[in-house]
């Protein structure tokens, strides 16, 4: 205990010493967020040194082993870290799918040489990548995916279409299920990496309802991928996969918590004064005890987590609570502001800032696997409803 608490006060001094003033705000949209790459270019000098300055110390992933580029922190000393940036309001310094999703799948099954080439530039935030999984015919039935990879050799040759792309338009490599063997529907699923710059590789922007997206088909045509860029042994991606989901299942159920992480009480009462409507009000003050109660179970998830203990199937809960609760808070932000946040383009209401964040939150059921088939998961493996 002595020794968390000198840990605890160190991180303070550290943070308050190194974390600018302007990474201490709440992001205004999602432009404020950090997300690296070969072609990023920083919003402003000090977000540039808050990642510099948490990756030197690597804690842009805490938890990592030192030799690939993380903290080497225990459980507990990630959490008073979290605890810490938290007190002083500090900015995430990197929002990453290689950190939240591709990083902890490589930690599992990658090669050394993989580890070691690929996730200190995870890390560093040198990299970007983006996820191909989804495809036309191959959504909720994720193993019915037709995109193939033929041996050639010393490579794959690759061809087909995934959809839903997140920001394929922007990233630099992306990780990829792609069908090596038609003998089994799920044993013949192979997990790779390759770059997005690839010879064959193309992307086309999908537009969402609320005007803006982050999606994007993906096509691959005869796109040469090194042998040594598969993940996990061939025809076995599929057990790859499903370890990635789970953590990109974590990943959205943290949108519950909300990107300020305050309660929508007081954050709706700063902005524009007390709100009459006495309904509206309790309802605003029921959320909030829904809210605290999903920040205690995700601190109980993630400790599970951190552990190996949790359910398998625990994360699909989550990704269904966080999805609905974020929903819900997005519905009561509309509420509160009337017909002022109807407002699509003006600058009063940046760019129509709560409209567009509140269609967008209609995705949040969709991706990362729909409500639907979340809720199948939890009946089948956790309530263990007959017919299920």
């Amino acid at each position: 205990m002595v020794e968390l608490d000198t840990f605890r006060g160190d991180t303070s001094a550290w943070l308050e010493a190194n974390c600018p003033p302007e990474m201490r705000v709440p992001m205004r949209s999602e432009k404020d967020a950090c997300w690296g790459g070969r072609g990023w270019v920083f919003q402003s000098p000090a977000q540039d040194a808050w990642l510099r300055a948490m990756a030197g110390k690597g804690w842009t992933v805490p938890d990592w082993p030192s030799a690939y580029g993380g903290g080497g922190l225990d459980a507990a000393e990630t959490k008073v870290l979290r605890e810490e940036m938290a007190a002083i309001g500090a900015r995430n310094p990197l929002s990453s799918f290689g950190i939240s999703m591709l990083g902890p799948a490589l930690l599992k099954y990658g090669s050394e040489e993989q580890k070691l080439r690929f996730l200190p530039e995870i890390a560093r935030g040198e990299i970007r990548w983006c996820q191909g999984y989804s495809e036309p015919g191959a959504g909720s039935d994720l193993a019915g995916l037709q995109t193939k990879a033929e041996d050639a050799g010393d490579h794959f040759i690759v061809n087909g279409q995934k959809v839903w792309t997140s920001y394929a338009d922007e990233a630099d490599w992306i990780f990829c299920l792609v069908r090596t063997s038609s003998e089994t529907k799920h044993g013949g699923i192979s997990f790779l990496l390759f770059d997005m710059a690839s010879e064959g590789v193309s992307t086309k922007p999908i537009l969402l309802i609320s005007g803006n997206s982050p999606f994007c088909e993906t096509f691959f045509d005869d796109v040469k991928v090194p042998k040594d860029q598969l993940v996990g042994e061939l025809n076995k991606g599929w057990d790859v996969a499903k370890y990635l989901l789970g953590h990109e299942r974590e990943m959205i159920s943290g949108m519950g918590l909300g990107a300020e992480r305050q309660a929508l009480g007081a954050s709706l009462t700063g902005n524009g004064g007390p709100i009459d409507d006495p309904v509206l009000r309790a309802d605003i003050a029921a959320f909030d005890v829904d809210s605290l109660a999903f920040a205690a179970m995700s601190e109980h998830f993630l400790d599970q987590l951190k552990h190996g203990e949790t359910h398998p199937a625990m994360p699909s809960m989550m990704k269904y609570a966080g999805t609905e609760l974020n929903k819900a808070r997005h519905e009561l932000i509309m509420a509160a502001g009337g017909s002022d946040t109807l407002e699509w383009d003006s600058d009063r209401s940046r760019g129509g800032k709560a409209a567009r964040e509140w269609l967008r939150t209609k995705a949040n059921s969709i991706e990362g696997g729909t409500s639907e088939v979340q809720l199948g998961i939890i009946a089948k493996h956790i309530l263990r409803l007959p017919g299920a």
